[in-house]
């Protein structure tokens, strides 16, 4: 949170003065914490004049919003948040992950009409089709496995 004022600052600026992301910065504008910005006519881009970024930085230093409420401000996460993808754990094994993985797609083959399909057939089929890991929607997998398995057995 920074407490250096200037003339004019765009919306990204005063979120930052606050210690805020832009997003969260806009969601509690909305909802009457902050101050709305003002629109430059030529330009009808949002900013904020060094009244209202006092006004906002005082709200901030206060946890008490311009709607009448109390407000509580948690620090901004300082490591980025990982994306989707999750590497598998060195540590411990497997195996029982991957047998209660078994048992639903054995579970999902059997629904589909293969009723003597074994857990030894769907982990050679993993092993064909996802050479480098199971990846992907368990339904995916699921089709993928069975459309595999109907082609090996034609």
């Amino acid at each position: 949170m920074t407490t250096e004022s200037r003339s004019i600052v765009n919306v990204s600026q005063m979120a930052r003065m606050v210690g805020l992301s832009r997003q969260r910065f806009w969601q509690l504008a909305c909802e009457g914490v902050f101050l709305l910005p003002v629109y430059d006519i030529k330009t009808k881009r949002p900013l904020y004049v060094s009244e209202m970024q006092e006004t906002n930085l005082r709200v901030r230093q206060t946890n008490f919003g311009l709607n009448n409420r109390p407000i509580m401000f948690y620090a901004r996460r300082t490591t980025p948040v990982r994306s989707g993808t999750v590497e598998p754990s060195r540590k411990g094994s497997a195996c029982p992950k991957s047998t209660q993985r078994h048992e639903s797609i054995i579970e999902g083959l059997k629904q589909l009409g293969m009723s003597t399909v074994t857990s030894a057939q769907v982990d050679a089929a993993i092993k064909a089709l996802y050479p480098n890991g199971q990846t992907g929607d368990d339904g995916d997998v699921l089709r993928t496995i069975f459309v595999h398995l109907m082609r090996r057995d034609s």
